[in-house]
């Protein structure tokens, strides 16, 4: 046999494995369509649990309630639009929903923090009139959050002030310690001030369990924990403290009483 004849027939073996090869190759590449559409008609794969994660005080039966999904579901269903309704609860910062087989659904959450209690003089919930208060987060959004259900303790403020709350959720994430004695932030109601060009108005009075802390608006969370150690020192010697001044640059003035 010639090698022309030889190499002929090469070429027509090569020639049906060429066909069969791309069609493969085209099963290969659409498996991620059709692979879940195919699983999701068998039952094995339908949603019998659902696991949730990060919730503090976000109620699982909430977050359930607005996946809406049930047992004829497949967890091969688009997670996607699930994910969209979840994320649409306030107190949901961000969410991510996976599968686990074979048939339940993992459920991610990251929920908005509360950083204040609002008090806000209206009609109660019951219809009588009060103070009628809400947990808000960092940026004044109200969350669902009955604290007369749920046990948090949160410092109290008189409005949803933006520089307010900022200052709280900023010492939360960096001074947990010291978020935790707050008791309330307001602006100062003095009419005078010791600080030259300043008014009482950008002035705030945060309020300690022994110790009452005046500050400027804008205060960041690092200096406002300069008065931790300070509080400590005049605790060990006993010392009767009116009042901490963060008002005057790098200093911490005690006013004994």
């Amino acid at each position: 046999m010639s090698r022309m004849t030889t190499f002929l027939q090469r070429l027509r073996n090569i020639g049906w494995r060429i066909p069969v090869g791309a069609l493969a190759l085209a099963v290969l590449a659409s498996s991620a369509w059709w692979g879940p559409l195919l699983l999701s008609q068998l039952g094995y794969f339908h949603i019998r649990q659902v696991e949730i994660y990060g919730t503090v005080y976000a109620q699982p039966s909430r977050i359930i309630g607005r996946m809406r999904v049930d047992t004829t579901m497949s967890i091969w269903m688009n997670l996607a639009p699930v994910e969209r309704r979840v994320a649409r609860d306030p107190q949901v910062r961000s969410v991510a929903i996976e599968r686990k087989l074979p048939g339940t659904l993992v459920v991610r959450l990251v929920e908005n923090a509360p950083v204040a209690l609002v008090e806000s003089s209206g009609t109660t919930d019951k219809g009588g009139s009060g103070n009628a208060v809400r947990v808000v987060d960092g940026v004044g959004h109200a969350l669902p959050i009955d604290p007369s259900r749920t046990d948090i303790d949160l410092p109290v403020v008189e409005s949803a002030d933006p520089s307010v709350l900022k200052l709280l959720a900023d010492v939360k994430m960096r001074e947990p310690r010291l978020f935790a004695q707050i008791s309330s932030v307001r602006h100062s109601s003095r009419s005078t001030t010791a600080v030259s060009g300043v008014r009482a108005a950008d002035e705030l009075d945060v309020v300690l369990p022994s110790v009452m802390v005046r500050a400027l608006v804008g205060v960041s969370a690092e200096r406002l924990a300069d008065v931790i150690p300070v509080e400590a020192d005049l605790a060990r010697r006993h010392a009767r403290v009116a009042e901490l001044d963060l008002r005057f640059r790098d200093q911490v003035i005690a006013r004994l009483q």
